[in-house]
């Protein structure tokens, strides 16, 4: 198999600005330095999607609980859009509610990540996703779905 490509552009909706910060603190701290596209709520992130004139993101990260559009409803809006449904969408979420879990399984996000309660946990996290080849994705079994 290729090696994978790097990652160069990753899509974070996340209306928490602190989550935002440690987040690209830990790719920092990783030496990867991917342009990282911040959504402030879920309406933000389906309009940058939207713009042809701009590239996709390798990967999304998609919180649950947003205000204007929340993630589950950005998440149905993906998978059904032909030039976005490609696109690894990892649910990062603080909420673990068993209904956010099974819905988003259903709309076939690739992964549900618990925002972990480290720092190093998150770069541990942040490693292991952006290692992973998406390009060949197959949805993981409903028992490896939520990672906390």
């Amino acid at each position: 198999m290729a090696p994978l490509p790097p990652v160069q552009h990753i899509a974070l909706a996340d209306d928490d600005e602190d989550d935002c910060v440690l987040f690209k603190d830990a790719l920092d701290e990783l030496l990867i330095s991917p342009q990282v596209s911040w959504a402030k709520n879920g309406d933000d992130l389906m309009q940058n999607l939207s713009k042809n004139n701009r590239p996709l993101p390798d990967i999304i990260f998609l919180d649950v609980n947003m205000p204007i559009k929340n993630g589950i409803e950005c998440l149905k809006e993906i998978r059904g859009d032909e030039r976005l449904k490609h696109l690894p969408v990892i649910i990062f979420s603080t909420s673990t509610q068993q209904w956010a879990v099974d819905r988003t399984y259903e709309l076939r996000a690739n992964l549900f990540i618990k925002k972990p309660d480290t720092f190093q946990k998150l770069k541990d996290i942040i490693q292991r996703i952006l290692s992973t080849d998406w390009r060949s994705f197959s949805q993981v079994a409903k028992e490896d779905f939520l990672v906390h």
